[in-house]
């Protein structure tokens, strides 16, 4: 059980909340009435988790010498804790691609989209991270790929729209991450740290945040009026998020802040609610997303 145990925390479960980008397409497109669709959609999101976890494996086991030394990761990360060697965290990539893989068969369309994603974080842990602006600009395209192969699995386009909010978005939990990582450990933690200074990435998520709630809020004005109610709630999630990462000292990982905080999570339940409602009982949108 503890090996069980220890291979669930390598392939990072809880992480695949991020990969829920993956259905905004499907929502937006008004296909989420459609079964095949609905198949095609959960098909792309399986294999998202399947590519992210064997990239969380990779990344673990290439980082296992710093993961040592460093203040937190020595204790919670499989590889650095002693809990499984490096060997074991191979086969475990290896399910991983072999499961991917099969899965890929059910969506070809998609694989040009996960091929990048895939090369994307290989060029990132081998080289991209250790590069300031960069590093998060890499965190912030894989958010934006994950959106596109939700459209590439139901063949809709992305608009202007999805694209920008979507890139900025993730640019904000980008800057947080690496915020809080600055701010709670130093500039050890991570080689590219002590290449920041907080002022600076405190600049980076007020413009990044500033801009996707600006974007979001022009499509609902000008496209979609049935989702002004919910501008005031995404503006109180990325305010609440920022208060509670700054106040209580986490936010390394936004999925972790994110399902420990009730706020954020009755937020994120209302918003569900409030898109939910017009999509279902007042649709009318082309296949197009955001017009």
């Amino acid at each position: 059980m503890k090996k069980f145990a220890a291979i669930v925390r390598l392939i990072r479960p809880k992480h695949w909340v991020k990969n829920l980008f993956v259905l905004a397409p499907l929502a937006f497109s008004g296909h989420f009435k459609e079964w095949d669709a609905n198949i095609q959609t959960v098909s792309a999101f399986v294999l998202f988790c399947l590519v992210a976890s064997a990239t969380y494996v990779m990344n673990d086991i290439f980082d296992v010498e710093a993961d040592r030394v460093h203040p937190k990761k020595r204790f919670t990360r499989p590889l650095a804790s002693g809990a499984l060697s490096v060997t074991q965290a191979w086969v475990v990539f290896a399910a991983l691609i072999i499961a991917g893989s099969a899965v890929a068969v059910t969506i070809p369309h998609v694989l040009p989209i996960v091929a990048i994603y895939f090369a994307v974080q290989i060029a990132y842990n081998f080289y991209l991270k250790r590069l300031p602006v960069i590093d998060m600009f890499v965190i912030a395209v894989g958010f934006v790929l994950r959106v596109y192969a939700g459209a590439f699995s139901i063949e809709v386009q992305v608009s202007k729209w999805m694209f920008v909010t979507t890139m900025s978005l993730a640019l904000f939990l980008a800057a947080m991450k690496r915020f809080q990582e600055l701010k709670t450990h130093g500039d050890g933690a991570r080689a590219v740290l002590g290449k920041y200074s907080l002022d600076f990435i405190r600049r980076a998520a007020e413009i990044s945040g500033t801009l996707a709630v600006v974007f979001y809020a022009f499509f609902c004005l000008t496209s979609r009026k049935e989702f002004v109610y919910t501008i005031p709630v995404v503006v109180f999630v990325l305010i609440r998020y920022w208060f509670v990462a700054d106040k209580a000292g986490e936010g390394e990982s936004p999925t972790d802040l994110i399902l420990k905080d009730w706020q954020l999570m009755l937020a994120a339940l209302v918003l569900v609610v409030l898109f939910a409602l017009p999509l279902v009982f007042h649709y009318s949108l082309s296949t197009k997303l955001f017009l």
